[in-house]
């Protein structure tokens, strides 16, 4: 009986297979994007499904066999670029992705009850290659643990160089498919190339980025990130019933419509600019994934499978965010929003081949909405998961689906210990002190010192 929320040790009956593509692929490099070829993207998207009853590893491993027959990149490994010692590529060459099996001693009702959230007991789900860089690391991890109730966890680690969320979704649902229909073609065919997005030549960056920084020995002079990297960090979460959201947008009513993203984007924001008592006159951002597959002229191929998103910027001082109306910061996430065309993404990616510039993530929080993805949808044949979300929890912020509500919201980031009460009281206890008009109370600003 699970009686902590760490995780029992997991049981490997042997050690992991690769699993390559069931079919002959094409062997060649494969470019990466600017917007695939970020720093801020060198790492692996780490997801966790746990579902009622497990399905055959001798099923699984076959469908997945299939499917990287047409996502074969992920049998593929990453290299340097040959042009450019400063990018990555893909080595398409069919080599294959880690698959582990593995037992632990727990039920799924357990789980649920006692290891609600990340800790770092999860990593035990997930097998860890043991490589010499980032680069000698598989696209494609993945572990399949089976539970004493005969249930199942399935953990996949897929390398955000290659794709974002969307493609993952993407990816997942398509094994998924063939793993429940394997004589069946895919629903989607993935189109790998990422020329769409090439660079033009001459680059031409025409617009003011406020995403992107360039790197001088003497900036910043405030990097609150750093700071919250180097305390000790404890996951916090939020359920957001459709109820609670639609009070968070009336508080922006009549003078301003917005979206549910809109809304609890801006408190979340806020919430967080509270918790950590930051100088009034500093001026914080917002950065947010928005997909853009439809927003390019022309718009980019179906089933593109790339990073097709580009971080959205909202910025405000301390003061104007946490004393102001909602609505205040609303409009400059809608802003940031109404920049997004095709002119303003194209000098983003231009603006991206100079790799001195990186993403601004010093007085940042950054949200990626992964609640509309279809996540929690996901099927491999014995029913949609009790529970889908991250394996960790870090820093940057995720609206993560609800299992069994689809109009809900979770929202999970990782503050430090000695914040993350006063965190989940902004985040929580808004509801009278905001229609009262006192944004402001309990609220006392004063300089951040690093």
């Amino acid at each position: 009986m699970l009686k902590s929320p760490d995780l029992p040790d997991c049981i490997y009956p042997g050690q992991p297979v690769i699993i390559r593509p069931s079919s002959p692929t094409p062997e060649h490099s494969l470019y990466l994007s600017n917007l695939d070829d970020q720093k801020f993207l060198r790492f692996s998207i780490k997801y966790l499904y746990l579902f009622k009853k497990s399905v055959s590893c001798v099923s699984l491993k076959c469908s997945l066999s299939r499917v990287l027959v047409d996502y074969y990149p992920l049998a593929g490994r990453l290299r340097t670029s040959s042009e450019n010692d400063q990018n990555f590529e893909v080595d398409c060459n069919g080599e294959g992705a880690v698959f582990a099996e593995a037992f632990m001693d727990i039920t799924a009702e357990e789980f649920l009850q006692f290891s609600k959230l990340p800790n770092r007991s999860w990593r035990k789900l997930l097998y860890k290659v043991e490589a010499p860089s980032f680069l000698d690391v598989p696209p494609l991890v993945v572990q399949v643990t089976n539970l004493r109730c005969g249930g199942m966890i399935l953990c996949t680690a897929i390398n955000h160089c290659l794709c974002d969320g969307t493609g993952t979704s993407q990816f997942l649902h398509a094994w998924a498919h063939i793993t429940t229909k394997p004589q069946t073609d895919l629903p989607i065919i993935p189109f790998h190339s990422r020329h769409v997005l090439n660079p033009r030549n001459p680059p031409q960056t025409k617009f003011h980025h406020p995403q992107y920084t360039k790197f001088t020995p003497s900036h910043p002079q405030v990097d609150v990130v750093k700071f919250l990297q180097s305390q000790p960090l404890v996951p916090t979460y939020f359920t957001f019933t459709p109820s609670e959201i639609l009070h968070l947008k009336k508080q922006c009513v009549p003078s301003l419509k917005c979206t549910a993203f809109e809304a609890l984007a801006t408190h979340t924001w806020r919430s967080w600019v509270r918790s950590l008592d930051l100088s009034p006159s500093l001026n914080v951002k917002l950065l947010f994934s928005i997909n853009v597959r439809k927003t390019l002229d022309p718009e980019i191929p179906k089933g593109y499978y790339g990073n097709g998103f580009v971080l959205g910027c909202a910025q405000s001082t301390v003061k104007d965010l946490v004393t102001a109306n909602l609505s205040h910061g609303v409009k400059s996430v809608q802003e940031a929003k109404s920049t997004l065309n095709d002119d303003y993404i194209r000098s983003m990616v231009d603006l991206l081949e100079d790799k001195t510039v990186k993403t601004d993530l010093t007085t940042s929080l950054v949200i990626s909405q992964w609640s509309k993805l279809g996540l929690e949808d996901v099927d491999f044949g014995e029913g949609k998961p009790l529970h889908m979300g991250p394996l960790a929890s870090d820093i940057y912020c995720l609206f993560l689906p609800v299992a069994g509500d689809s109009n809900a919201v979770g929202v999970l980031v990782s503050m430090p210990e000695s914040v993350a009460e006063r965190f989940e009281f902004y985040m929580q206890d808004c509801w009278d002190r905001e229609e009262n008009g006192d944004a402001n109370n309990g609220y006392h600003a004063k300089e951040f010192i690093i």
